[in-house]
């Protein structure tokens, strides 16, 4: 497969009150692999210990570059119910640079695959997020072939999350069939670390590896070449021009 990393697109850093590293360790860490960019994406308040709303309020005072690789300002936004609830209020949404959307048990009980399906299908609507977080997860099952042709009508980003496959269980498994679904609609995905720790940022070997298997097509990995990446960021910040 044609493919190199220039993103990471899924990060954590000690304000999650979970994760173990710094900011600047992370950035350190990236451009140390050669990254271009780095998705800076913070549990949501409705996580526990998560940073408060302010916090990202605030994080737009962060530099746009950081020793030459570029920081993208996110969030990984919980969701709340099973009607596409975040737990970041739209005006913070807009301003951030890149939004994951995620289910946590933490944070949701799960339910019925028809509720989670109407969860993902009002995140796939709605306009201020970006990317479908590590909807792998067994824990919220959900009508795949329904919501991935969604993403397609909408214009949102699958995340195949390699942390996944370690720690929630059923992942390898759904993220094959969700990857073929967007293979065979053309759903454009992104492979992330979802690091926690300084070693993990641009680990992403466990979705790579599912991706080639398949044979997914190498244009519809957003992170797996620079102007890909580049246009894609552009379109969202209307930066790094």
């Amino acid at each position: 497969m044609d493919f190199q990393l220039v993103a990471d697109t899924h990060t954590h850093a000690l304000a999650s009150g979970h994760a173990y590293s710094t900011l600047l360790e992370n950035l350190h860490a990236a451009k140390a692999i050669g990254l271009s960019f780095l998705c800076y994406t913070e549990h949501g308040p409705a996580m526990e210990d998560a940073p408060r709303r302010f916090y990202f309020h605030n994080i737009k005072n962060l530099p746009d570059m950081v020793e030459g690789v570029g920081l993208l300002k996110g969030a990984e936004a919980n969701i709340c119910d099973y009607e596409g609830t975040l737990d970041l209020p739209e005006k913070d949404l807009a301003a951030l640079d890149w939004v994951i959307a995620s289910y946590h048990t933490q944070v949701i009980d799960p339910s019925t695959k028809e509720d989670a399906t109407r969860g993902w299908l009002a995140v796939a609507k709605n306009p201020l997020v970006d990317v479908l977080g590590h909807c792998g997860d067994s824990h919220y099952d959900f009508d795949q072939e329904m919501v991935v042709k969604a993403c397609k009508e909408h214009g949102k980003i699958i995340e195949i999350n390699s942390h996944s496959f370690e720690v929630r269980q059923g992942s390898k498994e759904n993220c094959r069939s969700i990857a073929l679904l967007c293979k065979e609609y053309r759903v454009p995905v992104v492979v992330s670390s979802d690091a926690h720790f300084v070693t993990s940022i641009g680990k992403v070997g466990n979705s790579l590896a599912l991706l080639e298997e398949i044979g997914f097509l190498p244009e519809l990995i957003l992170n797996g070449e620079y102007n890909r990446f580049l246009q894609v960021v552009r379109e969202k910040t209307g930066r790094f021009q």
